[in-house]
């Protein structure tokens, strides 16, 4: 039918929905193969010593607790003589910017040893590799490390270097202590470059770098120290830990809590123990007296309180001496100065009592006296070979006893006033001069008024015996302990008597009746001391009025000053005008003087002076006594000679063979050629002396021979021919001539002429 609605036609399409499927598959396949390619991981080679506990396609690489790659392959490696294990590893393509030549591996497997357990989380997931990035080139080839590398010194925290004398049980990962609180560890050890120290790397965490100071003292804390004596036994350790596995401990001393921080470029020193930290301050000590020290126990004592040990002991070569090297208290650092002292002390038995008793106890030990804080600082020293005087800073009166003989004080010897002790001996020695002996004294502070500068000091040790037949015999002693010990006494007769020095200086005497003795001193200055001494008498006509207390040079060593008490009539003899010499025997062919001084020795002479002088103190000795030097009456004439032959000051001048007078001396004239010889014509004999008198030499003899009349001996006198002599005659009438004038001069002839003895004028003598 027509109705029916007409068909369209339209042409058939090539497309069809079954090709979608194709083309979603390529785009997949794709993309898989472009994430299959960008996540490929990076193969590198990493050689190791040996293989164990490495397995292919399980053991992986972690770095920061991440896996960032796994051991692919595991091959032997052929290459050179020490064979190794060659493990392929594939790396995470992520991590490629880190393979430097630098980056490190390492196997990590389970460990067990006294620093502690490692790697412990290996015993669920098993070995694994650890990897440290580092610097350098990109690489593919690496050498695995040993063991674990060491912490790296970029780690946030304070990293140091410690010297060591010697490692110890310190290991890798050893504890570092701070008040028994774990701060840090042992990051490594090695040999310094000249072998003679181990350098211990440390690091300390963050949290606690601010406790390292400048001054800060590391000491090595490993095991338990124990030091036992006869006071008891100390046992000290740092922590449980360090027993086991070792460690160090650090602490800053009281004394240098303001140290500044340190610099971690600067190394540390690591004593062994905590006592050496404590006492860290090295000295060198050469002592002359060593026995009984033992390195490492012999303490070092002030006023009894331990101030550091004695660490080393070395006898020297030569046997009589050692060199020992002490650790101290760093509160001594300021006193160890010029003048700080050491020395040995031990247990003493004597007289004087028992020194060092507490060596008993606790062994000998060495003692230190320090120096004055503020002068030159000194590291080495000599020890005394005993203990030095009282320290003059200690409270009482120090002062210094001259005295001719040591009798039998020590150290330790008591001083008595009134049979108290108030003080004691504390040193002697020789003076400067080697003369006398110098006592140093202490006297306790609440004693020290008891003296003055009047107070006199005598030696009191022993026993005193006085008496005779008729009185009996008296036995004195000032006490049992000076019977003993010796010991000094003393007295004060005088109130308030200022002390002129700071450290006073009083004679010994040698007993209290000495001590006593009244009188003026005054001082004598002679050219020469021979025969003189303390103790020798001074006389006035044979009498002794005074003795030599002190024999000494003068300041300028040109002469010798004597100090000399006057006990009797000082106050006519200490005064201006007094005359003092020294009287000496006189020997000669015609004249003997003195000669008792032979036998009782040469003494000092005194002429008092004038009662209307004044006093005086200081005296010159005169050289001869006063009676050669006095200006004596007579007439003085000149005689000129040739030469002087054998005249001297003294030998007679005479006339007809009767001495009328004396030679007084002799010069060389004006002009060197002749010899001008005084003489001094005695007053009753003046008259003799005219202008026309010959003057001739009457020293020696002369001999007249003859065949036929035999030899002829002539001599003025024996006295002239054994020690000369001048003869003159005078001639009568008018050749006599005027009476000589004084000072005037007359040839002296070598010989006389014959007419000359014949002269005999008829002169009246003077009164």
């Amino acid at each position: 039918m027509t109705d029916l609605p007409k068909a369209k036609t339209r042409p058939a399409s090539n497309w069809s929905a079954i090709w979608v499927l194709p083309l979603i598959a390529l785009v997949i396949g794709g993309w898989l193969g472009w994430r299959a390619y960008n996540q490929t991981g990076i193969e590198i080679q990493v050689r190791f010593e040996s293989g164990e506990g490495i397995q292919a396609n399980k053991t992986e690489v972690v770095y920061k607790g991440m896996s960032v790659g796994k051991v692919k392959t595991l091959a032997l490696d052929d290459e050179g003589n020490n064979r190794g294990v060659i493990a392929t590893i594939e790396m995470n393509k992520d991590v490629e910017q880190y393979l430097k030549t630098n980056t490190r591996f390492w196997l990590v497997k389970p460990s067990v040893s006294l620093a502690g357990i490692t790697g412990l989380e290996t015993l669920v997931s098993g070995n694994y590799i650890a990897a440290s990035p580092g610097d350098g080139e990109s690489s593919r080839k690496f050498k695995a490390l040993s063991e674990e590398p060491p912490l790296s010194d970029a780690k946030p925290g304070l990293h140091l270097t410690i010297k060591a004398e010697r490692l110890g049980s310190l290991n890798r990962g050893s504890p570092v202590f701070y008040k028994q609180i774990q701060v840090g560890q042992v990051k490594s050890y090695l040999l310094s470059e000249d072998q003679s120290t181990v350098e211990v790397k440390v690091y300390i965490e963050p949290t606690y770098a601010n406790l390292v100071r400048k001054h800060t003292r590391f000491w090595n804390a490993s095991g338990i120290s124990i030091d036992a004596n006869l006071s008891g036994v100390k046992v000290r350790s740092e922590s449980l830990a360090s027993i086991v596995a070792g460690g160090i401990a650090f602490a800053t001393p009281e004394n240098r809590k303001d140290s500044p921080p340190t610099d971690p470029s600067l190394p540390f020193r690591l004593y062994e123990d905590f006592d050496a930290a404590a006492a860290g301050i090295r000295v060198k000590v050469k002592l002359s007296d060593f026995e009984g020290l033992q390195a490492g126990r012999t303490p070092v004592m002030y006023k009894g309180i331990q101030v550091g040990s004695l660490k080393t002991l070395k006898v020297d070569p030569d046997l009589s001496s050692a060199s020992a090297e002490l650790t101290l208290d760093p509160l001594a650092e300021d006193y160890l100065v010029q003048g700080t002292q050491f020395w040995v002390v031990k247990p003493s038995i004597s007289l004087a009592g028992i020194t060092g008793l507490e060596a008993l106890v606790k062994g000998n030990y060495i003692a230190i006296r320090p120096g004055d804080k503020g002068t030159a600082p000194q590291r080495e020293f000599e020890a005394r070979p005993k203990a030095p005087p009282l320290d003059l800073r200690s409270p009482g009166l120090h002062m210094v006893l001259f005295t001719d003989s040591l009798g039998s004080l020590e150290v330790g010897s008591p001083i008595l006033y009134k049979q108290v002790k108030v003080g004691s001996v504390q040193s002697y020695q020789f003076s400067r001069k080697r003369k006398q002996l110098v006592i140093g004294i202490h006297i306790e502070k609440e004693y020290e008024g008891l003296v003055n500068g009047s107070t006199r000091f005598w030696n009191a040790s022993g026993v005193t015996l006085t008496g005779g037949l008729t009185g009996g015999i008296q036995v004195k002693s000032e006490s049992l302990q000076s019977l003993m010990a010796g010991g000094i006494a003393f007295e004060t007769p005088e109130q308030n008597v200022p002390l002129k020095k700071r450290i006073p200086r009083f004679r010994l005497f040698p007993d209290h009746e000495a001590a006593n003795q009244k009188g003026t001193l005054v001082t004598i200055k002679v050219d020469r001391a021979d025969g003189l001494r303390s103790g020798t008498p001074v006389r006035f006509k044979g009498l002794d009025v005074g003795k030599i207390e002190s024999v000494d040079l003068s300041a300028d060593m040109q002469s010798v000053m004597l100090s000399a008490r006057i006990t009797e009539v000082p106050e006519r003899i200490a005064r201006v005008g007094s005359q003092f010499w020294v009287v000496k025997p006189e020997l000669s062919l015609m004249k003997t003087s003195n000669l008792e001084t032979l036998v009782t020795g040469q003494y000092i002479e005194v002429q008092p002076a004038a009662k209307s002088a004044g006093p005086q103190k200081s005296f010159v000795a005169l050289a001869q006594p006063p009676e050669a030097t006095q200006q004596e009456a007579g007439l003085s004439l000149v005689l000129s000679a040739a030469r002087r032959g054998s005249l001297k000051v003294g030998v007679p001048v005479t006339y007809r063979e009767v001495t009328v007078g004396k030679v007084t001396g002799y010069e060389l004239g004006q002009t060197a050629d002749r010899v001008l010889i005084h003489i001094l014509i005695e007053p009753k004999y003046a008259p003799l002396v005219r202008t026309g008198s010959r003057f001739w030499n009457s020293s020696g003899f002369g001999v007249d021979f003859g065949l036929f009349k035999g030899a002829t001996v002539r001599t003025e006198s024996l006295e002239t021919l054994i020690q000369g002599g001048i003869a003159f005659a005078t001639p009568d009438g008018e050749r006599m001539g005027n009476a000589a004038r004084p000072e005037q001069t007359f040839p002296l002839f070598d010989k006389f002429e014959d007419e000359w003895l014949i002269w005999a004028p008829k002169i009246p003598l003077g009164k």
